[in-house]
């Protein structure tokens, strides 16, 4: 993809060293995407709108990468947003890797950001912040009902750092890197947060720098090696 086929497709050139690709998919909308409120660990579905962005994304990779991914290189977060996604879009014979589970935003999960704030007497930001900066009164266990009806239990903890997110991302990348030395294209079915720090171990950087990259609900990005050093391709297709 440094030279993109006019179709759309992945152009395969030397200068990648004969590793695979990395494909990034955010999962569909949730009524909490939209609303919102911080989606950590909580195991909320996707909306009717979401499962249609799932099946489209499918489309998309598909017309991206058309010989797709081989037996054993499609993996999704845990979570059911992701899980849902990855089969929507037609990888339902996808692995499950616990490393790209969403961050734990912990006394944030379930509160939008002005929520959090106004509980916590000054203007709170997740990237500078972090979740273990909150007041520990927001800590707790409820059970929030959905507009469709539907029930889910929500834990909000202490969560974890940005480190520790970071950290947890990097183990990720170490397991599948076997795979993309060996020539396959790997593809990773998360959320928003968890693959752009992702993203940011990828490039070797501060995690601080995933905070500058925007990624979609059902979107797509594409990560590689160019010339020995590790790139985005794409971002947010």
């Amino acid at each position: 993809m440094s030279e993109q086929n006019v179709n759309g497709t992945v152009a395969v050139e030397n200068s990648r060293g004969g590793n695979g690709f990395l494909v990034l998919l955010r999962h569909g909308q949730t009524v909490w995407s939209e609303s919102g409120q911080h989606t950590g660990r909580t195991n909320i579905p996707l909306t009717a709108v979401g499962e249609q962005q799932a099946a489209d994304a499918g489309r998309r990779l598909r017309e991206a990468f058309p010989e797709g991914f081989s037996r054993g290189c499609v993996f999704s977060s845990p979570l059911k947003r992701a899980c849902q996604t990855a089969e929507l879009a037609g990888f339902a014979d996808h692995g499950v890797l616990d490393g790209i589970a969403e961050w734990d935003y912990g006394r944030a999960e379930g509160r939008t950001r002005q929520q959090v704030s106004e509980a916590s007497g000054f203007e709170w930001d997740v990237w500078r912040d972090g979740p273990r900066s909150l007041t520990p009164t927001l800590e707790g266990d409820w059970v929030e009902t959905l507009p469709s009806g539907e029930q889910v239990p929500v834990h909000a903890g202490p969560g974890e750092t940005l480190e520790e997110a970071a950290a947890r991302a990097k183990s990720a990348i170490d397991e599948i890197t076997p795979l993309l030395k060996d020539g396959h294209d790997v593809l990773l079915v998360a959320h928003a947060h968890i693959l752009r720090i992702l993203t940011s171990q990828w490039l070797g950087v501060d995690p601080h720098f995933a905070r500058l990259l925007r990624l979609d609900t059902a979107h797509y990005s594409v990560l590689s090696v160019y010339k020995g050093d590790n790139v985005i391709e794409r971002w947010n297709a």
